[in-house]
């Protein structure tokens, strides 16, 4: 009996942004949703994120974001995944983000973003659905 692998998530903090609650709540409930979960911790580069992503061979990054480096954050970290090869991982994460400037990093291929209080379930359920629709076998 072939039984699927869970989803692997892994959950980054990148830059010099010092608050870690809100991530480790995310790779918490991750983990309850039936997520394997790689915490890589505060003050990662994005190098060292993509890095850690192939290693762990994950379905899905999360950055958490408080720090307002978003606009430079996550394009940085997407460029790195699509010349390493990971064309089928999410890019998703969290923070503070104006609107419109989530919508900016959604056109350029990024997943959704989502605000400080947003429900977990959704956060999972959402994962959950575009590593469905895009997981190699």
């Amino acid at each position: 009996m072939h039984t699927e692998r869970p989803i692997r998530v892994l959950v980054a903090k990148v830059g010099l942004d010092g608050h870690d609650r809100g991530a480790k709540v995310i790779a918490t409930a991750l983990r309850d949703a039936g997520m394997e979960v790689i915490y890589t911790g505060l003050r990662q580069s994005p190098e060292m994120v993509v890095q850690a992503a192939l290693q762990e061979d994950v379905d899905a990054i999360g950055i958490s974001i408080l720090s307002g480096a978003h606009m430079t954050v996550f394009p940085k970290v997407y460029q790195l995944m699509q010349e390493k090869g990971l064309k089928d991982v999410l890019l998703t994460g969290g923070g503070i983000i104006p609107d419109e400037d989530n919508q900016q990093l959604q056109d350029m291929g990024i997943g959704h973003l989502f605000a400080p209080g947003t429900n977990t379930t959704d956060i999972a359920a959402y994962i959950r659905t575009w590593v469905a629709a895009n997981r190699k076998s």
